[in-house]
């Protein structure tokens, strides 16, 4: 399939993780919301995520190290949608700067969220195990 999806992630504890080029960036404890998209293959490209042991290639590889995937929503769609459902995200959640967009001009692509709020992206959950 492709399209776009939504990592749900539970970070444990706080935590100050170097992040590739972005360096270090402290992270609270709690929810966060990764939006990603895949062309070629959403469920390769997931399974890759859930994987504990790789080769860290994107920024979300950093933070899934110390942090687990609790959820993953999808939704069909083309590139530009990955894009605009982190702009949605930006009014209800908090960004965290730079992480996940280095080939866009998103501010981010992954967010810190009140669990209540996720209904609000509107997707189907989809198991990968």
């Amino acid at each position: 399939m492709k399209g776009i999806y939504a990592l749900i992630i539970n970070l444990e504890k706080n935590i100050k993780i170097r992040v590739g080029s972005l360096g270090h960036i402290p992270f609270k404890r709690g929810t966060y919301v990764y939006v990603g998209s895949a062309q070629n293959g959403i469920e390769q490209r997931v399974k890759r995520h859930l994987k504990r042991r790789k080769k860290k290639h994107w920024h979300i590889d950093y933070l899934l190290e110390h942090a687990n995937v609790k959820d993953v929503l999808v939704k069909k769609g083309p590139k530009n949608l990955e894009c605009l459902i982190a702009k949605k995200l930006m009014g209800f959640s908090v960004p965290i700067k730079g992480f996940g967009c280095s080939d866009c001009n998103c501010e981010s692509h992954l967010f810190m969220i009140d669990k209540s709020k996720i209904k609000k992206l509107k997707m189907k959950s989809m198991v990968f195990r």
